[in-house]
């Protein structure tokens, strides 16, 4: 991600989305997304781009008021079709990546990864080809989808908040100076632990959590909620409470200063006003991949400001910096920022040097198609060591 940041900040947006994609299908199917013109990779993200707006639009929420509107003919209702369609789209995706990581498993070509476990408890567990497909590239989109995202959202702030960018900087030079930091610095480096935090409140990935269901009817500021509906949590509005986030329009890490909770704690606390944020959900069902959330954006977070500036872009007809919209984002169900301009810059040739001799380093360790001859120690199942 790094390198390419150096080579050609200008497709950022796309850079996030492949360093997010790239680490979950390396954990869930075993390979790694070199590059933004990786196929699989444009495929995923159309997907889910257009599920995103197809489940954001009018007639998808026209269709959850009134549910008897779901038994138009599809000539009707061509968000219907379109909604098959792109179902059908998704699920041949995922089952072709399955199917490749199932068959790498039998030729003992696969390395460690979630299909990996899930072929051997298939027949165990009853699991069609066709649901474990399905169970793995739900991880694929949760995993990359929202994480780049809220990523998206942290370079926007960077522009918009020069001012964070400039306090977290003095820190990590403080901390690390010109090593590149690692997950060893966290304890280390609490204002961008508090900056990981207020991403994830300031642009949480969702707008509404995933929906839940009431085991038991219920009642809530004198409102009966009968026992099987769906709820939905409002994470947009509870982000934005301007009672639990003075300013909440603001990107203000210090909010989070003295919060040591990691996200697993925060979602375990039975205070939920003492919560960092709910981009993990709550209740039972709380995302599973939190803890790998955690570490992806911190480390993200804390290499983009170890190596790079980012500077307002200068509208050449004015002469005046472009400051982001922070209110202008994509259509659909993601709280994902439209493309805007950036200058991002190497903040010094040394940094952009050590960046180039890491990327040669690791490269020693892929093949041709940029794939790992030898599975990086922090990706090796102790029981599994056999795939190196």
């Amino acid at each position: 991600m790094l390198l390419s940041f150096l080579e050609n900040p200008g497709d950022f947006i796309s850079h996030l989305r492949r360093y997010t994609a790239s680490l979950t299908t390396q954990m869930t199917f075993g390979f790694r997304t070199p590059s933004i013109h990786d196929p699989r990779f444009k495929e995923a993200f159309d997907i889910f781009d257009r599920s995103s707006e197809l489940i954001g639009s009018r007639i998808a929420a026209l269709l959850d008021l009134v549910p008897a509107l779901r038994y138009l003919p599809a000539f009707l209702l061509p968000i219907k079709k379109e909604g098959k369609a792109m179902h059908q789209r998704e699920m041949d995706f995922f089952q072709t990546l399955f199917r490749q990581a199932k068959q790498g498993t039998r030729d003992g070509t696969t390395k460690p990864c979630f299909c990996f476990d899930l072929v051997k408890m298939q027949k165990e567990e009853e699991l069609s080809d066709e649901l474990a497909a399905y169970l793995a590239g739900s991880l694929l989109q949760a995993g990359s989808e929202t994480t780049s995202s809220v990523l998206v959202g942290f370079v926007q702030a960077m522009v918009i908040f020069p001012d964070v960018a400039k306090t977290a900087q003095m820190e990590l030079d403080r901390v690390c100076g010109d090593r590149m930091p690692d997950l060893n610095d966290v304890p280390n480096l609490p204002y961008i632990r508090a900056c990981a935090k207020e991403t994830l409140r300031w642009m949480p990935g969702f707008m509404l959590g995933i929906p839940h269901a009431v085991t038991r009817d219920d009642t809530y500021m004198g409102y009966r909620i009968p026992k099987g509906s769906t709820v939905v949590m409002n994470v947009w509005a509870v982000h934005n409470d301007p009672k639990r986030h003075p300013i909440p329009w603001r990107f203000e890490p210090m909010r989070y200063i003295d919060d040591r909770q990691t996200s697993i704690d925060a979602s375990n606390n039975s205070d939920a006003t003492k919560r960092d944020h709910f981009v993990f959900g709550a209740g039972r069902r709380k995302c599973q991949g939190m803890h790998i959330a955690d570490r992806s954006i911190f480390l993200a977070i804390s290499r983009l400001l170890w190596a790079f500036d980012f500077n307002r872009a200068v509208d050449p007809k004015t002469g005046e910096e472009i400051i982001p919209d922070m209110n202008d984002l994509a259509e659909g169900i993601m709280t994902l920022p439209n493309p805007f301009a950036s200058i991002i810059q190497p903040r010094s040739s040394r940094k952009a040097a050590i960046i180039e001799e890491k990327w040669v380093e690791v490269s020693r360790s892929l093949n041709k198609e940029q794939q790992w001859e030898v599975v990086p120690e922090g990706l090796i199942w102790k029981d599994e060591q056999h795939f190196e």
